[in-house]
């Protein structure tokens, strides 16, 4: 049903443009991983995930260099996503001072 005043299909509006199918981020993103060496994690579709660094990307797959393991070619559709992998510094255990405010009890 159109509305009245919309002038039918919204994509026959002039002045606007659909946006882009690809940013041409993904390279940028890539080049910069692998120049770094920056540790990552791959999720691939299946559920698993592999970490290591990449060493090479083109169109359709990257190379993942790991240590202590065999590099792998993945091909870019088996991906799910790419992920830089930061250690974590561990969190402060919250219940370090009780709700009441006085330090724990050493004796306990």
């Amino acid at each position: 049903m159109a509305f009245p005043g919309s002038g039918g299909d919204a994509n026959s509006r002039k002045g606007r443009t659909p946006p882009p199918d690809d940013t041409h981020q993904e390279a940028a993103y890539l080049k910069m991983l692998g120049e770094k060496q920056r540790p990552v994690r791959i999720k691939l579709m299946d559920g698993e995930i592999v970490c290591g660094w990449i060493e090479y990307y083109d169109r359709r797959m990257v190379r993942l260099t790991r240590e202590g393991a065999p590099n792998l070619f993945i091909f870019k559709h088996e991906i799910a996503y790419i992920a830089d992998d930061t250690v974590r510094k561990p969190r402060a255990k919250a219940a370090t001072t009780p709700p009441n405010g006085n330090p724990p009890d050493e004796t306990e």
